[in-house]
């Protein structure tokens, strides 16, 4: 199945349950919100009666955390068929997950770790993810992982694997920031050497978050506020490219949600005038 650009539309937020009243009741300005796609594969309780609401007043996307795309298990039909339902309820702008593996038989290692980057390893994520985006009728996006080891048999660096795969399968890319800001300071490499390889027409969308410095590592854990390297990483990057749907991602140690729409209105602040859709000044 081939991949389509996705339009912009503008500055998101993850969706999380603290603030589904607050959102309700302030109806706040935000361009779109993003949910967990598996919060939702069940039929009915809490999370869809707070998005019911909140999707009849605001865009949504879908973010899998899950599907283990790169295992070399057989693929998870079941998995898919209760991804495809919910995709049928929601009508999501685009639909992404990792491109990791977390699962390998009944073992689940219940964390996104990443692949190596060899040619077996393209060419069995190609399969897959015609498979995956055949089965779902809808392009797949893929986001980068954070990563704190490496492969002796990889090939290649992580941002010649992802160019690969989009060269091969013009798969379009969840780029995360943080995760790459994360991995260049567990691994010593150049954050903006991964970023300025990826090309422009590979890249759906852009996720900021947090991580916990613990000075010879660090580890991604989306429960801090947005470090000042990866602001700057940021709005470098928002220089040299066009617009990107850009998403504010916090899942844990939650601040009051005026925090979270400060760091929002950060990040378009660092954006050249040309990514506006909305005045909201």
């Amino acid at each position: 199945m081939s991949n389509t650009s996705h339009p912009f539309v503008g500055f998101g937020l993850g969706l999380r349950t603290c603030y589904f009243e607050e959102i309700l009741a302030t109806q706040p300005k935000v361009d779109w919100f993003e949910i967990i796609s598996e919060n939702y594969f069940v039929d009915g309780g809490k999370p869809w009666h707070y998005l019911a609401q909140i999707k009849e007043q605001y865009p949504i996307v879908m973010h899998g955390v899950s599907m283990s795309i790169g295992s070399t298990s057989e693929v998870n039909f079941s998995y898919l068929d209760s991804l495809k339902k919910t995709i049928n309820r929601v009508e999501p702008l685009w639909v992404s997950d990792h491109l990791c593996f977390s699962s390998l038989g009944d073992f689940n290692s219940h964390d996104l770790l990443p692949m190596p980057y060899t040619e077996e390893a393209l060419s069995h994520l190609t399969e897959r993810l015609n498979i995956v985006q055949d089965y779902l009728q809808r392009p797949l996006i893929l986001e980068n992982v954070s990563s704190y080891l490496t492969y002796q048999t990889s090939q290649m660096s992580e941002w010649e694997f992802l160019s690969e795969l989009h060269n091969r399968t013009q798969c379009q890319f969840l780029l995360d920031i943080n995760n790459i800001y994360v991995s260049a300071r567990n691994h010593d490499f150049a954050p903006e050497t991964f970023l300025n390889a990826i090309p422009e027409k590979a890249i759906a969308q852009i996720h900021l978050a947090g991580h916990s410095d613990f000075g010879s590592h660090i580890i991604d854990t989306h429960d801090q506020p947005i470090c000042d390297h990866v602001w700057q990483l940021f709005k470098d990057f928002a220089k040299k490219r066009g617009p990107i749907n850009t998403m504010i991602e916090r899942d844990d140690n939650f601040p009051p949600f005026k925090e979270l729409m400060a760091e929002l209105d950060h990040a378009r602040s660092l954006v050249p005038k040309s990514w506006s859709i909305h005045d909201f000044t």
